[in-house]
């Protein structure tokens, strides 16, 4: 009887396995039991695939190649591996997985390098296909740590064969050597690697699609080099097609994510689709969060039948990240942003510090003088891959908040817990959106009409709002200040009083020559006089000024700091009581 009933178990082990695959629905994607599924992820960029943006090498050694070369100028061969492989050991651990989980992602978007599963053509024999195990195993360690956190991952190739586009850093390209459209053993090795990953994880129902090219760019018959223009895309359709083939043939569970040329949007003569259980991804940066901005993805999804999803997008505010998310579920459109680290960044998750000692290396780079030692090249490159290790990078709570929170309410939140009496940074007011935790006159990167871009945050440090804050070196502050001040832009600031009671309450600032002025407000109108914030006669010369009679409540305030004159520049508030 026991032989009997364990090929039974197996059986319905296997069946009730296969019911968790992520799948297309007519226009949505489910899971097994029929759930619609709202896909909020994060791309891992710069993991397997680096750019030179985000490691600050850009623009003289934007693709990996360029970058690796230049390391291995400093320390040889061996020892940039041995670099490389603590690079990737700390990018992504199971604790970067578990962040990701409890913060609020249900799926995370890997962006994988062929050269890591695969040699470049040029290193095989014979034209034969040969494999490499690092790749694979990196991605099984993060399948397990996806699956024992019961979110979803979905395979990027960000990198094929040959490279896709000619954005360089994106894909790694070489334009010394031939591209995938230009060498027909590139598309063979893609299709391969499609093919082994399909066959490897055709069971794993946490595998939640296979993503097959990122942001294709590339002039077939076009004149735009990037894509933009072509009417047919004939080659990429017909690439997208015979990998699909290859796929099917080993794995019928999991979802094929397709995207367009010219950066992934330009779908021009990809139509009819090919397989009836897809998604056709779009990529969105730099432009504005109206229902216009992704009309013609919307009309898609009806025509075909298909869903949609935005598979890329970020490099923004935190503002154009909440009206993002809002417009995308709103409209029943998962997301993936990008990406989770870089270099001292303020609109990533996860910052990672710089040290002087890489500065030293960047600048030889970028402008020669005094080669660095190989000694001092190598440790300087580790610590580099020390600090890429989650808990050694700064999370950006801000803009997680931005992400999740501020999607769903209006309501400001503090910052940090505050007492009164005590001192207030002006950095550190409410968490919240533009309107309700602050006022800034400039909050979004948007292209505008001349093709130029606005800068949401000039100062590029700390957070990811519209105030503009900058590095202070002023000796009482918390290392930063707000600057830039707008007339009639405003701070937020929630901090509890022990009683109800008036303040005075010190202001440090500094200005070069123009004057500045400003009031307190809560909830009910204002609770200060205007002061007058005199010019100190340079933006590094700070002056504390009272404001004196300022009455809170007892318990919880929200303290509105009203700029009537901007030019200034704001360091803290320091709350105490009156003295008698």
């Amino acid at each position: 009887m026991r032989k009997i009933v364990l090929p039974l178990l197996v059986l319905f082990s296997l069946t009730s396995f296969g019911q968790g695959f992520l799948h297309q629905s007519g226009q949505n994607i489910v899971d097994g039991k029929g759930k619609n599924i709202v896909l909020r992820a994060l791309g891992l960029g710069g993991w397997m695939v680096q750019e030179g943006y985000m490691i600050q090498t850009e623009p003289f050694a934007s693709p990996q190649y360029v970058i690796k070369q230049k390391i291995t100028d400093l320390i040889g061969a061996e020892k940039t591996e041995k670099f490389y492989e603590a690079y990737r050991a700390n990018g992504i651990t199971k604790k970067d997985v578990d962040s990701l989980a409890a913060w609020g992602f249900n799926s995370i978007r890997l962006p994988m390098h062929y050269n890591l599963y695969t040699p470049p053509i040029e290193a095989e024999k014979n034209g034969e296909i040969t494999w490499v195990e690092e790749g694979f195993t990196m991605t099984d360690n993060l399948l397990k740590w996806c699956a024992e956190n019961k979110i979803y991952l979905i395979l990027d190739l960000h990198a094929a064969p040959g490279g896709q586009g000619k954005d360089a850093a994106i894909s790694d390209y070489d334009d010394t050597k031939p591209s995938v459209w230009e060498s027909e053993a590139n598309r063979k090795k893609m299709t391969a690697l499609w093919r082994k990953l399909a066959l490897r994880y055709k069971d794993n129902p946490w595998i939640g699609a296979y993503d097959i090219i990122n942001e294709p760019n590339w002039n077939f018959t076009g004149t735009n080099k990037n894509g933009c223009d072509e009417t047919s895309n004939a080659p990429l359709r017909e690439l997208l097609v015979s990998i699909t083939k290859a796929i099917r043939e080993v794995d019928k569970n999991h979802m094929i994510i397709i995207k367009g040329n010219c950066w992934g949007n330009n779908y021009n003569g990809m139509f009819p689709l090919w397989d009836d259980n897809m998604a056709m991804s779009f990529h969105k940066y730099w432009n504005y969060n109206t229902t216009a901005s992704i009309q013609k993805m919307l009309d898609y999804r009806k025509q075909y039948n298909v869903p949609i999803w935005m598979g890329e997008g970020g490099e923004n505010s935190n503002v154009w990240f909440k009206d993002a998310i809002s417009l995308f579920e709103t409209n029943n459109i998962g997301w993936a942003f990008w990406p989770m680290k870089k270099i001292e960044n303020i609109a990533g998750i996860a910052s990672v510090t710089k040290t002087p000692e890489y500065e030293k290396l960047r600048l030889y780079w970028k402008d020669g003088g005094e080669k660095p030692s190989p000694d001092f090249a190598e440790k300087a490159l580790m610590q580099l891959a020390e600090n890429f290790k989650l808990e050694n990078t700064t999370i950006k709570a801000d803009v997680l908040d931005a992400m999740f929170r501020q999607v769903r309410t209006n309501e400001t939140k503090s910052y940090k817990k505050r007492v009164l009496p005590g001192k207030i940074f002006a950095t550190e007011y409410d968490l919240g959106t533009n309107g309700f935790a602050y006022s800034d006159k400039d909050f979004v990167n948007y292209r505008v009409e001349t093709g130029t871009f606005e800068e949401w945050n000039k100062g590029k440090t700390m957070r990811n709002d519209g105030v503009d804050i900058l590095p202070c070196k002023d000796d009482s502050s918390n290392g930063y200040q707000v600057s830039f001040i707008e007339n009639a832009e405003w701070l937020q600031f929630t901090a509890t009083s022990k009683s109800a009671v008036t303040y005075d309450v010190a202001i440090r600032y500094s200005s070069e020559k123009e004057e500045g002025k400003l009031h307190l407000e809560n909830e009910t109108g204002k609770i200060s006089d205007t002061i007058t914030l005199p010019a100190t006669g340079n933006d590094t010369t700070w002056r504390t000024i009272i404001l004196s009679g300022v009455k809170l409540k007892k318990g919880e305030n929200k303290i509105k700091v009203v700029f009537d004159k901007g030019g200034f520049n704001l360091n803290y508030l320091d709350f105490t009581t009156t003295k008698k």
